[in-house]
């Protein structure tokens, strides 16, 4: 199909929604403007025609035979994310593709631009064994640059077949562009551990995935509530917030988790049901890998009181969902959102600590953060919220490191 014909169809929806109730209410008389009032704004849809022009000017006018294809889905992923980098186009024949394979590298990553933000890394996977580490910056993964790339392709292309090979072109912390091959492997899903220190325990949880707070229930069974209870979350990247209401419940919270907004829909607010036992003393660690769900649990636990140490969430406390299109493509869009029980955009300024807590892998994190509720809580400073989607860098918790070597 041509590639006018093509973007018309698409825009058609597009334009009859906006322009229908225009044509309806042309009958009614509008009032007159008061003078020195401002001209309404612009149809945001009018210059429609004019990126139907300018296709028409390309394939007739280019120095080269364009393929139209590649301009006409290289400009709607383009526009796409300019609204969120997760947002993706998916023409037919990527929906035709099998599956890549069950294996994975254990990263999850963010794409900006013409580079892909590493914000967490899987501890024990196999980029973790490469020495990938969070806030490691992607440049080409096995040899097509990011920038080409979808935020869905370049996901799949993180997994494949098991013992496969994936070659990464990354920046690491010193701004040093290197080639490593990392082979991939199945997941194996990783035990929530419990320590046992002075009067305190450590609890520390991988993720939030199914069975998570029931896990959680049996460790802590047994367990004395007067002690102090920390729950670490700095490397917790993904889960579902049916279980973090449900964790939320078993540490004895009751009321809002926190509220889902989605696109044509009222707000609704989760609630929780406190079930268990409270502990003594409750504090949270985060990190820079403690992404998505974990972010409203620490959000709704900050609110109650709860302290929380660490650093700065990255921000992901968003969720996707696929649009099929008339043409047999598709697009995915960020269409939820989590806000935090203060309001707070947890897609934008992540979760901010209490008390900055930073820790090597070295370190004792429960004996460390014992000595921090010792001291009185600091007055949190104020971070200003970003306006466009985080991603974790060695820089700080949002942007990209500083001018990488191209």
């Amino acid at each position: 199909m041509h590639a006018r014909t093509w973007l018309s169809v698409l825009s058609l929806p597009l334009v009859a929604a906006f322009t229908l109730p225009v044509l309806q209410q042309g009958s009614v008389a509008k009032p007159q403007p008061k003078a020195g009032a401002k001209a309404a704004p612009q149809d945001p849809l009018a210059g429609l025609s004019d990126i139907q022009d300018v296709l028409s000017l390309v394939q007739q006018n280019y120095v080269d035979q364009p393929d139209m294809s590649k301009v006409v889905s290289g400009g709607v992923q383009a526009v796409l994310e300019r609204s969120h980098p997760l947002n993706a186009y998916l023409p037919p024949e990527d929906l035709r593709l099998p599956e890549p394979g069950p294996a994975e590298v254990g990263l999850v990553v963010m794409k900006r631009g013409i580079y892909a933000s590493v914000l967490a890394v899987t501890p024990g996977g196999p980029a973790a064994k490469a020495g990938i580490q969070a806030g490691d910056v992607i440049r080409k993964v096995d040899g097509d640059s990011v920038g080409r790339l979808s935020a869905w392709s370049l996901e799949r292309s993180l997994r494949g077949p098991e013992g496969s090979s994936l070659d990464l072109y990354r920046y690491n912390a010193t701004g040093d562009l290197t080639k490593t091959t990392v082979q991939r492997q199945r997941p194996v899903a990783a035990p929530a551990a419990l320590k046992q220190g002075e009067g305190a325990l450590l609890l520390s949880l991988p993720d939030l995935n199914k069975g998570r707070a029931e896990e959680v229930g049996r460790l802590l069974a047994a367990a004395d509530r007067k002690q102090t209870l920390v729950l670490d979350l700095r490397t917790c990247a993904r889960g579902s917030m049916e279980e973090a209401a449900a964790l939320a419940g078993l540490l004895g919270t009751k009321g809002p988790l926190g509220t889902l907004q989605e696109a044509g829909k009222s707000d609704r607010i989760v609630e929780v049901s406190g079930t268990g036992t409270p502990f003594a003393k409750l504090a949270v660690l985060l990190g820079r890998t403690t992404l998505g769900a974990p972010e409203v649990l620490a959000a709704c636990l900050k609110k109650g009181g709860t302290r929380v140490l660490g650093e700065r969430s990255p921000g992901l406390g968003v969720e996707r969902a696929r649009f099929l299109l008339k043409q047999g493509g598709a697009v995915e869009l960020v269409s939820r959102r989590w806000l935090g029980l203060g309001g707070e955009k947890l897609d934008r300024q992540g979760v901010i600590p209490d008390q900055v807590l930073r820790l090597a892998e070295t370190d004792d994190a429960l004996a460390k953060v014992l000595v921090a509720l010792q001291a009185p809580a600091p007055a949190p400073a104020k971070v200003a919220a970003h306006d466009d989607a985080p991603t974790a860098t060695p820089a700080g918790p949002l942007g990209l490191p500083k001018k990488p070597n191209p």
